[in-house]
């Protein structure tokens, strides 16, 4: 299945995002900074990836829905992408 570049682009957008993210928490780790703000900084990384699977899952859903034969043939089953949803919810 090739994904629409705008889906591509946002979730490029979304997990650079989150690499900043991750080196926030790794430099206030360094830093000695409070636990609370260190899992605040974490929780948010998480979902932001959450966000960014859940882009692609929501992109795969519509064309399963928009081209059923050609995704069952191309091994995107409705149920399938279904079960790729189940593995981030």
């Amino acid at each position: 299945m090739q994904l629409p570049d705008e889906v591509v682009d946002d979730v490029r957008k979304r997990l650079r995002r989150v690499a900043g993210q991750v080196q926030g928490v790794e430099r206030m780790l360094e830093e000695g900074r409070e636990c609370r703000d260190v899992v605040t900084q974490l929780s948010a990384a998480s979902k932001a990836l959450e966000q960014a699977g859940f882009r692609l899952v929501a992109a795969g859903l519509t064309y399963c829905l928009e081209n059923p034969d050609q995704a069952k043939a191309d091994g995107y089953a409705i149920d399938s992408v279904q079960k790729m949803f189940m593995k981030l919810a």
